[in-house]
């Protein structure tokens, strides 16, 4: 452990020769690696960074150091990794675990001691080198289903020191797949307006024609122009029923390549930009999602790679092609699409109607909408490209177009609250309107004298909503003036019907708790574990705030030896 340390502080830390070794990381998990999440997976809005391991629909799995290293950052928030550990190692590499239950006794003492120091649950730290040195081997925490987790499981990664985020199967951590990828759906888009595809200058499904092989086949089309193709894929693995990402794409037209996508490794700025991959009005409205096998303007992956033309093809009248595509998984077991394309003019086109949109967007510019107490802000190339949107205002809510043009900055929405009460005025806030019954989704709202503000990453409807309801206390495991000696945890069960949870404080006897906040499940737990609580009688006192202010308190006696 001497040597690792001396490592760390005198030397700069540097990748070896082989840029990804295959037996220095062991598994962070003793039991059969099972994903339900692969790397690179299309998720909302991003890229999936690393591996979700199953755990047996169980939490309290112990967690291993893939290798030697320390502690380099540990995050404890509501959502998001819930619990996470991060582990810096010689070589350069960090291993992420998180949705944890918890960390080792050793790391566990260090956090709690940094919680009760700050009074905070949530937190931030980052320890020197010298503070948690761990070992190859050493469990170092126990998986759970903490933060923004849908179930038990590991989410794991490892990424390099420019803060890259790689495919841990490329380290050697073993997954079981003989099963080659399977298609869903094939998609042919025009380039242009004198682009065809079937007579049609839209997105346009192709007809698959079932196979019981991995050689898929597409009905012939005919087409003209520059014209590109998306597909609906996934992989499964031998040991797992749910649906993966897929690890390679390549292109082929008349047996030259076209495109490459390589899904081993991106950075964390650029994942957003994942709704410029897919096809996000389809995604939106259809829940598929469309991969493009073609780059567009303004999408700046890096996981691109060999494009000829970014990726599209140009059909000739009186030609015949064949476009083929190459689907792969990590284990190299693979899939194939066969398109028969004929080079036609078509002699009937189905014209697209007219926008009817009231506003014109210039992607490199900014814009700035208004009308009666609203403005909203769009900065300069927060569209990927020039286009139509609708915009109007009734009462105190906003349509803004809908949710099927992304962006790729956030979009900033004021309101000017003039005419609001005095006593209301802080219990305003922005929400987006979401779903069938447009239930308001609280946005973080920021007021300076009679202006409200928020922002957004999506398009959609957007209103103000007033909240004077102070948020529900009540008690899960005890009663008022009962003894809990025997009681591990103390619980309680927390709630708000608009705005939602902003912040609480638990104090017994005057004195701070450490309340861990779960809100899958809406409790509030004390753990008498952290052995801070010493009298016999002791009084409890929870206050409960939500996010524009309206607060709760929970009082209660019991009583303890």
């Amino acid at each position: 452990m001497k040597k690792l340390l001396l490592f760390f502080l005198l030397t700069q830390i540097t990748f070896a020769q082989v840029e990804y070794p295959k037996d220095y990381f062991r598994s962070p998990l003793d039991i059969t690696i099972i994903l339900s999440g692969s790397f690179a997976e299309l998720r909302t809005n991003h890229f999936h960074s690393g591996l979700d391991i199953k755990t047996q629909q169980k939490e309290g799995k112990n967690v291993y150091t893939a290798a030697e290293g320390y502690v380099s950052r540990i995050k404890i928030q509501h959502y998001g990794y819930g619990k996470a550990l991060y582990v810096t190692h010689p070589n350069g590499y960090t291993t992420v675990y998180g949705h944890l239950q918890s960390f080792s006794p050793r790391i566990e003492a260090y956090v709690k001691a940094k919680q009760y120091e700050k009074e905070s649950y949530e937190i931030e730290l980052f320890p020197t080198a010298s503070e948690l040195m761990v070992a190859t081997d050493e469990i170092i925490a126990y998986s759970g289903n903490t933060g923004g987790s849908g179930g038990p499981h590991l989410h794991f990664e490892i990424r390099d020191n420019q803060e890259r985020t790689i495919n841990p199967l490329l380290f050697g951590i073993p997954v079981k797949d003989s099963k080659p990828p399977f298609v869903v759906g094939v998609f042919a888009y025009p380039m242009d307006e004198n682009s065809f595809i079937n007579g049609n200058n839209d997105r346009t499904e192709l007809r698959l024609i079932p196979t019981k092989t991995n050689e898929y086949k597409v009905e012939p089309i005919e087409a003209i122009g520059h014209i590109g193709f998306g597909i609906v894929t996934y992989d499964q693995q031998d040991l797992a029923s749910n649906y993966n990402g897929i690890d390679n794409l390549q292109t082929f037209y008349n047996g030259n390549k076209k495109f490459e996508m390589d899904f081993y490794r991106f950075s964390f700025d650029e994942s957003r930009h994942i709704n410029r991959f897919l096809d996000y009005e389809y995604f939106k409205t259809k829940k598929s999602r469309i991969q493009k096998l073609f780059v567009e303007k303004g999408n700046p992956l890096s996981m691109y790679k060999d494009l000829d033309d970014n990726g599209y093809v140009l059909v000739e009248n009186n030609s015949s092609s064949i476009y083929k595509v190459q689907i792969k998984d990590f284990k190299g077991n693979e899939s194939f699409i066969t398109i028969p394309i004929k080079g036609k003019i078509p002699t009937i086109v189905k014209e697209k109607p007219e926008s009817k949109k009231n506003y014109y967007v210039f992607a490199d510019q900014i814009t700035n909408l208004k009308d009666k107490n609203v403005s909203v802000y769009f900065p300069a190339n927060s569209f990927y490209e020039d286009t139509f949107i609708d915009f109007k205002v009734s009462n105190d809510t906003i349509y803004l177009d809908k949710d099927v043009i992304p962006l790729q900055k956030n979009v900033s929405i004021q309101y000017d609250i003039s005419n609001y009460k005095d006593s209301e005025k802080d219990k305003v806030y922005i929400a987006e309107l979401l779903g069938y019954k447009k239930y308001p989704s609280y946005l973080s709202t920021k007021r300076k004298d009679n202006i409200v503000t928020a922002s957004s990453n999506a398009l959609g409807t957007y209103a103000l909503v007033l909240d004077t309801k102070s948020p529900k206390i009540e008690p899960v495991n005890f009663q008022d003036g009962k003894w809990l000696s025997n009681y591990r945890y103390l619980t309680l069960k927390i709630s708000d019907d608009l705005s939602g949870i902003g912040n609480y404080r638990a104090t017994i006897n005057g004195k701070w708790i450490l309340m861990e906040y779960e809100y899958k499940k809406g409790t509030l737990t004390f753990d008498f574990n952290d052995h801070v609580i010493t009298d016999t009688k002791n009084e409890l006192k929870v206050i409960v705030t939500d996010n524009v202010g309206n607060s709760s308190t929970f009082e209660a006696t019991f009583f303890r030896k």
